[in-house]
């Protein structure tokens, strides 16, 4: 742990006790951890709707997917979700609820009581909760896990691979990035992978399952962090028309494809966090001032403010 680590946790208070830091000016990049080392991978939590986002974007730049296509050309969904446009989705406007149907006050209750990952399902098990949902008539923007999901495997059914495969290939191997995956499976996790903690610091089960994939279920590392957020403010990475916002998403906040971006500190910053059983995440850059950030921790306490200020400070 070095002065990058130190300073994160100093922001972050004595409960954070395993995180991983990455920040990027225009004239260095540096990288450390506590806890863990720059390649303990850890849960990106719902920053992973941002790498769907890019996943997305590229998938139309190169004739995959049609700009305005709708969910049910890519997906056997409900006749009455068939054409909501992957383009909602990924704006958070498509009127679908917050979760699909299913036990979810039960789930709930396991997560809090014994640390059990809610999302349990495979693809097939997500589309068949689907039966009962209907999308609001009038949508307005209201954040949906649920929407993301089904863009995320919307779009690699259009490219005919599975989710996991389409991070692999077209963000994680173009960047260089080794430490970035998608276990759908808890025993695909790597050597290294860091422990998920909730808030009393017990260890709890990975979100490691196909079905929340796109919408939570990307890991990555303090290293390759560093690389995509600078691939971000280069505007190297994979569809990266995505961070630019097209939308409103409520108070001050406008969205691209999963990317807000608003006012922080003074800064006009694009970013999203993330929250699992036993991670917290934020990544978020400074396009004006060529900065970015990532906090991940393996703690069920907020990183938001730590990783604000943080940017904040080397802007």
């Amino acid at each position: 742990m070095t002065g990058l680590a130190e300073r994160a946790g100093a922001l972050l208070g004595p409960k954070h006790t395993t995180y991983v830091v990455a920040l990027v000016t225009p004239v260095s990049t540096e990288v450390d951890a506590a806890g863990t080392d720059v390649h303990g991978d850890v849960e990106l939590g719902s920053v992973s709707k941002g790498v769907t986002g890019l996943l997305w974007h590229d998938a139309v730049a190169r004739g995959e997917v049609a700009p305005d296509a709708a969910l049910g050309e890519h997906l056997a969904v409900p006749a009455r979700l068939g054409a909501i446009r992957l383009s909602a989705l990924a704006t958070h406007t498509s009127g679908l609820p917050r979760l699909a149907g299913g036990d979810v006050v039960r789930r709930s209750w396991e997560l809090w009581r014994e640390g059990r990952n809610p999302y349990r399902e495979d693809l097939a098990g997500l589309l068949a909760q689907l039966e009962p949902v209907k999308p609001k008539p009038k949508p307005k923007p209201a954040y949906s896990n649920l929407g993301f999901q089904l863009l995320g495997h919307a779009v690699a059914s259009a490219t005919r691979t599975s989710y996991a495969h389409l991070v692999a290939t077209r963000i994680a191997q173009p960047l260089g990035l080794t430490d970035t995956y998608v276990p759908v499976a808890v025993d695909q996790l790597r050597p290294g992978s860091v422990a998920s903690r909730n808030r009393r610091g017990r260890e709890v089960e990975p979100w490691a399952n196909e079905a929340i994939a796109p919408a939570g279920g990307v890991r990555s590392s303090a290293a390759d962090l560093a690389v995509l957020l600078r691939a971000m403010l280069d505007r190297t990475v994979a569809g990266v028309d995505a961070l630019d916002p097209v939308a409103p998403m409520g108070g001050s906040q406008r969205i691209g494809a999963g990317w807000l971006t608003g006012p922080m500190l003074r800064r006009t910053v694009t970013w999203h966090n993330g929250g699992t059983g036993g991670f917290r995440s934020f990544v978020g850059i400074d396009r004006d001032r060529g900065v970015g950030v990532a906090l991940v921790s393996a703690s069920t306490r907020s990183v938001d403010g730590a990783a604000a200020r943080l940017l904040a400070e080397s802007a």
